[in-house]
């Protein structure tokens, strides 16, 4: 009965061998729940999602089993884009049921399986993962899209390649299970591996820290783009307390103001990508996102696992400053360009 908690993964820097491999999706990690007529799809947090997709609904009321429990990824496939759309499944979380249905039709979102919980009256949780998944291939041999079965694969070498090929599609790395592994909810169990690389960037501003002024909470990133236009591109912002108060020292000299900055007003009324734009956040309406703009003068590398689009994916690490660089020489033609690669024929499970 829901709600379920997931099982979790720890990360690792390489491909751990004799394990199951899949690819890792880049989505909201999901337990979906049916009973006949009734579907119930929970979040990783516990909080249930069901309202928002109501596409994913009529989905499992075609392609799963009469009673099951599924854990898996919602994800928004981008097919003229060949990627996945992480940005466009944000939007879906919305209160107004309007726009929740109009996202429906306009960016469907598809679900994809990678392990049985449940199925009739049998609770699988203790049964090995080599088992559960048989009987998930066979429980969704006949499942129609937009509900998909994850690839696996158990050869090391194959999942070397799809760590490297898969990226090109917008999935963020592998994940790795021990065929014998039973189902851990919240537990971290399994082992995930994503890439990391480093880049050059822009200190373009820092946001204040919630405990209060003094204090640094992120530091903003930016990347020059071909016209020349300092683009936002994300944050970087695990430091420690004292570290913290010592940024804010350190960065006052460099406090100018907005009519100065590459991010003021007019820019962010023409258009162009800056942090304005996101003042407040979608998912929590009382958090201030609004930063003190620097002088775009001072560069630092930092690490990062790949792109959505034209910023970072998640929130990067601070890997050092570099005074021996120009701000303008940090464009995004240093960024390492993933393979590419058919996400059809990832969904396809080929």
């Amino acid at each position: 009965m829901p709600p379920v908690k997931p099982m979790l993964a720890k990360p690792a820097t390489t491909i751990p061998p004799g394990q199951l491999y899949e690819p890792k999706w880049d989505g909201f990690r999901s337990v979906v729940f049916r009973d006949g007529d009734e579907v119930v799809i929970g979040s990783r947090n516990e909080r249930p999602l069901t309202r928002y997709f109501p596409e994913v609904v009529d989905a499992v009321l075609a392609s799963f089993p009469q009673r099951a429990v599924v854990d898996g990824e919602i994800v928004v496939a981008d097919l003229a884009g060949n990627r996945l759309d992480f940005e466009a499944l944000q939007q879906r979380i919305h209160p107004a049921d309007s726009r929740v249905r109009m996202l429906a039709e306009q960016t469907p979102a598809s679900f994809v399986a990678f392990d049985l919980l449940a199925l009739g009256d049998d609770d699988l949780t203790q049964e090995p993962l080599e088992r559960r998944r048989a009987l998930l291939e066979e429980a969704f041999a006949t499942a129609q899209a937009p509900v998909h079965l994850t690839p696996l694969t158990r050869d090391v070498e194959e999942a070397r390649r799809w760590f490297e090929q898969f990226e090109g599609a917008g999935l963020d790395g592998l994940v790795a299970k021990s065929p014998t592994l039973t189902y851990q909810p919240d537990k971290r169990v399994m082992t995930k591996v994503k890439h990391v690389r480093t880049a050059d960037c822009v200190l373009a501003g820092y946001r204040v820290h919630k405990s209060g002024p003094g204090v640094v909470g992120s530091l903003l990133l930016g990347l020059y783009d071909d016209a020349g236009t300092l683009a936002s591109v994300g944050v970087v912002g695990a430091f420690p307390m004292a570290r913290r108060r010592e940024l804010f020292a350190e960065l006052q000299p460099l406090v100018c103001a907005w009519d100065e900055h590459p991010w003021s007003w007019a820019a962010h009324e023409a258009g162009e990508r800056t942090p304005r734009k996101n003042e407040t956040s979608r998912w929590n309406a009382g958090k201030d996102l609004s930063f003190v703009p620097l002088r775009p003068e001072r560069v630092l590398e930092v690490k990062y696992d790949y792109m959505e689009g034209a910023r970072f994916r998640h929130t990067t690490q601070f890997v050092r400053w570099r005074p021996d660089r120009d701000p303008s020489s940090c464009t995004y033609d240093q960024l390492e360009r993933p393979v590419a690669f058919d996400l059809s024929d990832v969904l396809d499970g080929r």
